[in-house]
């Protein structure tokens, strides 16, 4: 262990190997069709009433998640007056996600996944075959702001429409848990929305009695005080 922890400490490669192996890096895109129908129909009328806006995809792994957003907010018009800042602790994974490159068997799968969450056009028009890869499209990324951000010890760094922390604090014990929270709520602007995953919630945490819930089954919760 001594001889890692130098290894650590003074070779940046060894320590981003070792954040990988050690990290949770499973998403996929349009993920939870439920989740996504419910934003088209309940949160993208709220946001039309903004000029601008900012959205915090917190632990956004390899990007999935990224892109899903960002084509659910260009078929509703609205992609152009929007800022996405895409973090995660892993600059590995960071690189991948800005790359914007999938396995192309995963396509099928991903198609699915749109289809039920409310598509609007052909999964296809987003992306373009090469090899046995997809590559996105550049326009799905020209608004997107990718960024190495630790939920753990980093601070605030703006205020958001939108916090999506989805699928990442069921990886955390209750005490992270509580301070992660502190940072979403501190990152919102009141009335914003924060998005969590289907097995997290905010029972038990400091900032509770601070929302309400605007779509209790998918986890979206609104800001209040």
């Amino acid at each position: 262990m001594s001889g890692l922890q130098e290894k650590v400490l003074h070779d940046r490669g060894c320590m981003e190997r070792l954040l990988l192996a050690l990290s949770v890096n499973v998403s996929a895109m349009f993920r939870d069709p439920g989740f996504f129908c419910v934003f088209r129909e309940q949160v993208v009328p709220w946001l039309r009433t903004y000029p601008f806006i900012r959205i915090w995809c917190a632990g956004c792994s390899t990007g999935e998640e990224v892109y899903s957003l960002a084509i659910l907010l260009q078929e509703e018009g609205l992609y152009d007056r929007c800022r996405i800042y895409a973090t995660d602790m892993n600059e590995a994974v960071l690189r991948k996600a800005k790359e914007g490159l999938f396995p192309l068997a995963l396509m099928r799968e991903y198609t699915t996944n749109y289809v039920k969450a409310g598509s609007l056009r052909s999964f296809s028009d987003y992306y373009a075959a090469a090899y046995d890869h997809a590559m996105f499209r550049p326009s799905l990324k020209k608004n997107v702001v990718f960024a190495q951000h630790n939920l753990v010890t980093d601070g605030a760094f703006n205020q958001f429409n939108v916090i999506w922390c989805r699928n990442v604090l069921i990886y955390f014990n209750a005490s992270l848990q509580a301070r992660v929270h502190r940072l979403l709520y501190e990152s919102l602007i009141p009335f914003g929305l924060l998005c969590l995953g289907r097995k997290e919630s905010l029972r038990l945490t400091p900032h509770e009695k601070d929302y309400e819930a605007l779509a209790g089954d998918e986890k979206i919760y609104r800001r209040m005080r």
